[in-house]
């Protein structure tokens, strides 16, 4: 089941639902199928591992409840009250976690930086063994119109020797990369559920 079935789906079964605690519930499960595939699922798998669709209709249905008159507008007054709060503590606190806020970013994009480092350099030692063979290949050509003939030969053997290396340090440069490629992923994704927390399903 692809992510527009599931929530189609999801969609049909919950229409009874006020329609902001509906789409706050499509939103939620989109956001879970998202961190999932993020993580290296497959769309299919990242469906699959949201467990089933009666079950999940089953608990949001059991857990919803009707709204008492005056909610949104009590919450709505609660919820600017903590922003001024959240505010006033950010610019007391600004000394304090912009410094650690700085260096921690200045971690993250050496790390960054080094990752991408390492496939280039990967990728040069690759360039070399391949400039290796080539040289060794030409080299040979030379050697034998010059009359070495076993000059020629040993540049020859080591010309296919770096071809070979060449060939095989390209298929473990792509290995490699993508190893890489995955760990970034997985610390951009552990990055962002630091700063952006899940937003929950309204009971």
């Amino acid at each position: 089941m692809t992510k527009y079935e599931f929530l189609s789906a999801l969609r049909n079964r919950l229409g009874g639902l006020p329609q902001e605690d509906l789409e706050r519930t499509l939103e939620y499960y989109g956001e879970s199928i998202d961190d999932r595939m993020e993580d290296g699922l497959t769309e299919e798998e990242a469906v699959e591992a949201m467990g089933s669709i009666d079950e999940i209709v089953s608990q949001i249905l059991m857990g919803a409840s009707p709204r008492k008159p005056g909610r949104e507008q009590a919450r709505g007054n609660a919820g600017r009250s903590w922003g001024a709060g959240v505010i006033v503590l950010l610019v007391l606190g600004f000394p304090l976690w912009f410094p650690l806020l700085a260096a921690f970013a200045a971690i993250l994009f050496s790390l960054y930086v080094v990752f991408w480092s390492l496939i280039v350099v990967f990728y040069a030692v690759d360039l070399s063994f391949a400039a290796g063979a080539v040289a060794g290949i030409f080299g040979c050509v030379a050697g034998l119109f010059a009359g070495g003939v076993a000059h020629g030969l040993l540049l020859l053997g080591s010309g296919l020797v770096c071809a070979g290396l060449a060939v095989l340090w390209f298929f473990a440069c792509g290995v490699i990369a993508k190893g890489l490629i995955g760990v970034s992923k997985r610390v951009l994704s552990w990055v962002k559920s630091c700063f952006v927390r899940r937003r929950g399903i309204a009971r």
